[in-house]
């Protein structure tokens, strides 16, 4: 079959690997019909994130289940179903608990060794603890489809960062961040019921969905001018929550200066750079809280299937470029020139 593999930093290549096999009687074989690129990819393909040349990647797809593995109980061939970014075998304590990404025998989809989402098929480990099925109808609806594949990662990162920030009914929320996992933390924090919130985003194209997905305004400067702008809008006090869905240490000063005494931040982005951009004393004098990491979307999917499947949410608009196996490197590529928002992948 034809998969993407990355041999070194901007080396992106679509190669024939060896279809996957029913390895473990736990497994299912999965037909990939969306796959998309995260931008948490693109580090591995600047060089920032190590990876083995010939390693696979990808990690947010859904598909048709081709082969069954023989104690799989949940699935038959021929469901459509959802990955979450990550496996897990739905047993253990961590995942009884709703925190399947510290599942001690799952993974993360494209590690050494496993396949990736961005490829024709996948074989996925603890079926029965890791996929989600889906109405069969969705197969032949593209939109919805699109709209579910957000399930795998970014609706599902985005509200739990909502989660984090402590989103509720009639609160002020900021957002710093205006790529696929901000612009689903918009839609996370309007689901939830925030009253005002708050984009920062330069990109008119990326606010204006934004603004399609809730937010009530829209703040175009950087750094202390993004801080006073915030300020001004909130009387002077910062957002209730704040959304940091970008992982660098000016993000999450940011992050810092724009949240209200007593306010929370749910962080979600992928941290890299020199530091951490948190000051605890500051923390600490306006009773900020801190919350959020890598986000257990296998354990949101069952509560945000029904939105998306009636349309109350659909992320679907975050992906504004669709290419098929073939061009997934020029998906990188436009991606990394910021001329993609984020990538759709149609096998």
């Amino acid at each position: 079959m034809r998969a993407t593999t990355i041999h070194a930093p901007f080396d992106m290549r679509v190669e024939n690997v060896p279809d996957p096999v029913i390895r473990d009687s736990t497994d299912v074989v999965l037909r990939v019909l969306r796959a998309c690129i995260c931008g948490s990819d693109l580090w591995a393909y600047r060089g920032e994130s190590a990876r083995q040349p010939g390693q696979r990647i990808g990690h947010e797809f859904l598909g048709i289940v081709e082969a069954v593995g023989s104690e799989v109980t949940g699935f038959a061939a021929g469901d459509l179903v959802v990955a979450p970014f990550v496996w897990s075998d739905g047993t253990c304590d961590y995942c009884a608990e709703g925190l399947q990404t510290s599942c001690p025998r799952g993974g993360f989809w494209g590690s050494v060794g496993s396949d990736g989402g961005q490829g024709e098929a996948v074989r996925v480990p603890f079926a029965d603890g890791t996929l989600v099925k889906l109405p069969a109808e969705a197969a032949s609806d593209d939109r919805l489809l699109t709209a579910l594949l957000a399930l795998s990662d970014v609706l599902g990162t985005g509200h739990h960062a909502a989660l984090g920030a402590g989103v509720k009914p009639g609160s002020t929320v900021a957002v710093v961040g205006d790529g696929a996992v901000g612009l689903c933390g918009v839609l996370a924090a309007k689901r939830l019921g925030a009253e005002r919130i708050i984009a920062l985003g330069r990109h008119i194209a990326r606010t204006d969905i934004a603004r399609a997905f809730g937010a009530t305004d829209v703040v175009a400067e950087r750094g202390e001018a993004a801080e006073a702008a915030v300020r001004e809008l909130t009387g002077g006090q910062g957002a209730h929550g704040v959304i940091e869905a970008v992982g660098t240490e000016q993000s999450m000063r940011t992050a810092v200066a724009i949240t209200r005494d007593g306010g929370s931040i749910g962080y979600v982005g992928v941290p890299h750079g020199s530091g951490t951009g948190l000051d605890l004393s500051v923390m600490f004098d306006r009773n900020i809280a801190l919350r959020g990491g890598v986000a257990p979307v296998r354990a949101y999917i069952p509560e945000l299937l029904p939105d998306v499947l009636s349309g109350a949410i659909d992320p679907s608009p975050v992906f504004d470029l669709t290419v098929d196996i073939e061009g997934v490197p020029d998906g990188y590529r436009a991606m990394d020139d910021r001329t993609a928002l984020k990538v759709l992948v149609k096998p």
